[in-house]
């Protein structure tokens, strides 16, 4: 990481600075800085790398462990954990029987909290990086001829009609049951945002989108309907935050040239991942837990039911 990350120091910008002549006099001169961007991200990402790391550390001594579900026998298997189809080659975490100790299910929560933080940080930083690179002329030449085209005559009704948009209740409605779907349809989404932003600049003869936001009143409908399709894409990025990256994404990353944008965008993509499996892996600990301390209760219950019954 260090080797990669020294390429930051001589990624600079000049700025000029007053200088002080031995004679008392003073000159303007071209100083170097680092760039603003670099400037701003880089310790922040070292930063949350290091809490990150930190909360790996910490799991030196845990009451729990993992078992290869693959290598027990069918009537070993604890069919009382359940996880994701997605999950199905990663070892199950095992925990003893009366479940885990409360200081350590309060430690364990403490950290998914602090990791689910980190996740929340990492992504914001990798979606400023990406939204400042440059859309390769590749993607522009695909987006569709109207917006309508992109999202379907069901998402863009929702989105056209009325004063009031809840990106919560067209996801509801949506029935949204897998990351695939979820997606698809923020790649249709995205596609039908920027084709309505090209249009809004268009019309109001602006080029950045910041300019463009600021006509908003106008009652354009391009406009809204871009800040519409911005504001269903976050809201679903917040309903599934493993999402793999956007079309658009995919090939700001495929074409880019600036290799600071490149080194802070990858770093905060790996970041972003990281915290994410570890909340992940977390969450598998604290359902194990659970089903433990369930079936103690169960059984605690059952014992005390066979006591009871002789003396009826």
């Amino acid at each position: 990481m260090d080797c990669l990350l020294s390429i930051c120091e001589y990624i600079v910008e000049f700025a000029p600075i007053v200088q002080a002549r031995p004679d008392g006099s003073t000159h303007d001169v071209m100083a170097t800085s680092p760039r603003s961007d670099i400037l701003m991200n880089l310790p922040a990402l070292e930063k949350l790398e290091t809490m990150l790391l930190g909360i790996l550390d910490s799991f030196d001594k845990a009451e729990f462990w993992y078992e290869d579900p693959r290598k027990r026998s069918f009537s070993e298997s604890n069919k009382s954990f359940k996880r994701n189809e997605d999950k199905w080659w990663l070892p199950e975490p095992c925990v003893p029987e009366s479940g885990l100790s409360d200081s350590v299910h309060r430690e364990l929560q403490h950290k998914r909290d602090q990791a689910s933080q980190i996740h929340k940080m990492a992504m914001e930083i990798n979606n400023a990086i990406l939204s400042e690179m440059q859309i390769p002329l590749s993607y522009i030449e695909t987006l569709p001829k109207t917006g309508k085209v992109g999202t379907g005559d069901a998402i863009y009704r929702y989105m056209s009609s009325g004063d009031q948009f809840s990106p919560d209740h067209l996801l509801d409605f949506l029935n949204l049951t897998s990351e695939h779907e979820a997606l698809e349809i923020a790649d249709h989404v995205e596609a039908a945002m920027y084709v309505w932003r090209r249009k809004a600049s268009i019309t109001h003869l602006v080029t950045k989108w910041e300019n463009v936001t600021e006509l908003n009143a106008d009652g354009d409908k391009n406009l809204i309907l871009a800040s519409r399709a911005r504001s269903l894409l976050l809201c679903l990025k917040q309903r599934f935050p493993g999402l793999s990256q956007t079309t658009l994404d995919t090939s700001k990353i495929q074409y880019n040239k600036d290799i600071g944008q490149a080194i802070l965008e990858s770093y905060s993509r790996v970041l972003e991942s990281l915290a994410y499996n570890i909340v992940s892996w977390i969450d598998d600990v604290l359902l194990a837990d659970e089903n433990a301390k369930q079936g103690n209760n169960t059984r605690i219950q059952k014992q005390v039911f066979s006591q009871i019954s002789p003396q009826r």
